[in-house]
């Protein structure tokens, strides 16, 4: 006897009628046509069922704050943290944490269960700090929320930030974070690597940090962080966020920093929505785009999972929740077009991510958390190119979210009188 039966379903690793039976929290069975009792059973109708997606990289503090106090005219980096600037010292606990639940609410009808934030210290009050923790206990029954302790304004160039940094990690902020390029000068963005690093090795947390968000091919804080790696012993628990000066740098140069990164295990987040829109806006034609080295990452065996980054804040006024948007802005971004390389995307946005993150019990496999989305899509490439409904979304062996599938109903003689989008995929593509 089963909680809930999954059966008639497809699975990212191209399985084909499969059933999943949860007991509990956990699945207990996995089977081509898997039959049972159960106390409910989801009949998928040969769509894809997914692990949840996984968000590595998103500012939750900020998110929906779109206009705050104004909007970004330049639509640049660094008005978007001088308009933050301005919001900050007006931020209540209460007006964080009600964007931040509104947020979580989209996030998981989209299927995402799991998001890394980054969360400002550099107002010493730490008041996004206070909020996100209770949005963290408040939302964990759905989505697990894990806090990356962000000086914003750079840790040594503001002055408050070490302390509340610290302060911030004795409260139970997960992840040290870091912004070595926004420093005063290259050396001392070398000297906060090394800092940040040296604290997360005395802790034992993990390290994320934005590195390199900028245009000059001369910003290679990402080499020190894989140096400082290695030094520190944080091999597995280091992620460089955007990488995007690396779309600029000199390829012999590239072909040196590769292995470098390879080599301290580290993983990449590049968030290609914020990182396009962002990027190249004092060029000219040829206007470079700013999007890291996603293909060559890969091909370098680096782990590479894709963030949300922003939505609806002083640096992105676009943005769903929806991770299949980043996936799918990507495969253009980057020409990884074939139906491998949108495997590989996918992957970035779901197990690829949860390991960055170092989830635990996570994907379809027995003894799993029963956590998934059934999504109105064959396979993963087709979801990537859809964007589909999610039809079910699972947290825990409980049904959280459900939507209707998209049916279009058609009136024309001699033509079908309704239309699936996911019955579109040309034979053979699969």
């Amino acid at each position: 006897m089963f909680d809930l039966l999954v059966v008639n379903t497809s699975l990212p690793d191209g399985r084909t009628d499969q059933g999943i039976g949860i007991r509990g929290d956990r699945i207990v069975e996995i089977g081509t046509g898997l039959q049972g009792e159960a106390e409910r059973v989801i009949d998928a109708e040969g769509y894809l069922l997914s692990p949840p997606f996984v968000d590595p990289h998103f500012h939750m503090d900020a998110t929906l704050s779109l206009g705050l106090p104004r909007m970004n005219q330049s639509g640049t980096l660094l008005e978007g943290i001088a308009l933050w600037g301005e919001l900050r010292p007006t931020l209540t606990k209460e007006a964080v944490i009600e964007r931040a639940l509104r947020y979580c609410d989209l996030a998981i009808s989209k299927g995402v269960m799991a998001v890394r934030s980054h969360v400002d210290v550099s107002d010493p009050r730490l008041v996004t700090v206070e909020a996100l923790l209770e949005v963290r206990e408040i939302v964990a029954p759905y989505l697990e929320l894990q806090l990356v302790a962000f000086p914003q304004d750079g840790y040594y160039r503001c002055p408050e930030a070490e302390e509340a940094l610290k302060r911030a990690l004795d409260m139970g902020v997960d992840v040290v974070g870091g912004i070595p390029h926004f420093e005063r000068t290259m050396d001392a963005g070398r000297a906060s690597v090394e800092a940040l690093c040296r604290i997360a090795a005395d802790r034992g947390l993990r390290v994320d940090m934005h590195c390199d968000e900028t245009d000059d091919p001369l910003s290679r804080h990402v080499e020190t962080l894989a140096e400082q790696t290695i030094r520190f012993g944080l091999q597995g628990r280091v992620a460089g966020s955007h990488l995007t000066s690396m779309h600029s740098m000199d390829s012999y140069y590239v072909s040196k920093l590769l292995p470098l990164i390879a080599e301290a295990k580290m993983a990449a987040i590049p968030n290609p929505l914020i990182n396009i829109m962002i990027q190249g806006r004092h060029d000219t034609y040829p206007k470079r785009r700013g999007l890291t080295r996603i293909p060559e990452l890969i091909a370098a065996g680096i782990i590479v999972g894709l963030g949300q980054d922003c939505v609806m804040d002083p640096w992105y006024s676009m943005g769903t929740g929806d991770l299949l948007d980043v996936a799918h802005l990507a495969v253009h971004a980057t020409q990884m077009g074939s139906q491998v390389d949108k495997r590989t995307l996918y992957d970035a946005v779901t197990v690829n991510s949860a390991q960055i993150m170092g989830l635990k019990d996570y994907g379809l496999k027995v003894g799993c958390y029963a956590d998934m989305v059934l999504l109105q899509a064959r396979d993963p490439a087709e979801a990537i190119r859809l964007r589909p409904n999610r039809l079910a979304v699972i947290r825990r062996g409980k049904i959280i979210a459900e939507t209707a599938p998209e049916v279009t109903r058609l009136s024309m003689d001699g033509r079908p009188s309704s239309l699936d989008p996911a019955d579109y995929m040309p034979k053979g593509t699969s």
